[in-house]
């Protein structure tokens, strides 16, 4: 199962790389054909607003390149007895995948939230084995297995 969800969550990522290198690239050939048509101030501004928006995107894609990574350093093969990256945690009424911040998906009829070892449940997760309990912002996790 481990591996099942890896490879969604790689692919989810990978696509999110796609659509933000597709829209920086249609943001610079944007700015090149408005370069080659234009001038005076309204030209300047676009082109300032498109700099603007293609940095955001840059940093987004950044961002999104973190979590490529993060994911591409995930063994799945290997054993898990302690909380760790790569480890699929199973607490009172969740299932969490320990890599890093994902949307939630449903995979054999079963929801999976992946967790950053960073985020406040991760980091106190991280080290711990079964029988381990948690609190964070009011509500109790207790660790039932960890793969």
């Amino acid at each position: 199962m481990k591996q099942q969800i890896l490879n969604y969550y790689k692919q989810l990522v990978q696509d999110r790389i796609d659509v933000f290198q597709d829209m920086i690239s249609g943001l610079t050939i944007d700015a090149q054909n408005d370069a080659k048509g234009s001038a005076g101030d309204k030209h300047e501004t676009a082109l300032s607003m498109m700099h603007i928006e293609q940095e955001k995107l840059n940093h987004k894609l950044k961002e999104v390149l973190d979590q490529k990574n993060i994911l591409d350093r995930i063994d799945v093969s290997s054993t898990h007895h302690k909380v760790a990256l790569g480890s699929l945690v199973q607490t009172n009424g969740m299932l969490l995948f320990i890599s890093t911040a994902l949307p939630k998906i449903t995979l054999d009829g079963k929801t999976i939230f992946a967790l950053s070892p960073q985020s406040p449940l991760g980091s106190q997760l991280m080290g711990n084995s079964t029988g381990f309990s948690a609190e964070v912002n009011g509500k109790q996790y207790k660790i039932e297995s960890v793969e």
